[in-house]
């Protein structure tokens, strides 16, 4: 268990002092997964988000065509939310499911909302890490229209080596925007060096 290591590494802002990320810390409940466990279900209206210590888990929703697409992934030291559904107090179209056992650190909404309120540091961090979700979020919409394939795949490599290690195959595809058909190709293809990476 390593609770405080933890949450240090993703409330890291220059306003917190100790003593404010000792009330933080306070503040999140331990909460553990078993593999294919729901932190959300479609229909739902999150009340909380998490704060992964290991494991790994993913959103995704259905298609039109009842294709299941992978819309994100969480991995160690990041927090696992779905924002509009927990702050618009909406109902979500994602799932949040566990795809692997995880150990996480669950704050309340109404708990996170007095911490934000009463900490002057806790609402910078909130901007900030709001501010950067909407910069990855922009450039990965970006991406998927003018990048390859195989260099999105390679930047999830880079970014998310453990996506790649514990995700299925067809899972990653489909949060990459191709066929799972079309990753093996690419891995193949890389794995003969018949790619360079690029930077």
């Amino acid at each position: 268990m390593h609770k405080e290591k933890t949450l240090r590494q993703v409330y890291r802002h220059p306003s917190l002092t100790e003593e404010n990320l000792e009330t933080i810390s306070k503040a999140h409940k331990e909460v553990r997964f078993k593999k294919g466990d729901f932190f959300l279900n479609k229909g739902e209206m999150s009340g909380s988000y998490l704060i992964m210590e290991s494991g790994l888990m993913r959103s995704f929703v259905y298609s039109y065509d009842g294709d299941d697409i992978t819309t994100n992934f969480f991995s160690n030291h990041e927090v696992v939310i779905e924002v509009l559904s927990l702050f618009n107090r909406t109902r979500t179209e994602e799932y949040i499911q566990a795809l692997t056992d995880c150990t996480c650190w669950q704050i309340d909404l109404d708990r996170f909302e007095q911490l934000f309120h009463s900490i002057q540091g806790m609402s910078e961090w909130g901007r900030a890490w709001m501010s950067e979700q909407l910069f990855v979020s922009k450039i990965r919409s970006v991406e998927m229209i003018t990048d390859n394939a195989t260099n999105r795949y390679l930047k999830l490599i880079r970014e998310k080596p453990q996506v790649i290690r514990q995700a299925p195959l067809k899972q990653i595809a489909s949060y990459l925007g191709i066929t799972d058909t079309s990753l093996s190709r690419i891995r193949k293809e890389l794995s003969k060096g018949s790619f360079l990476a690029s930077k």
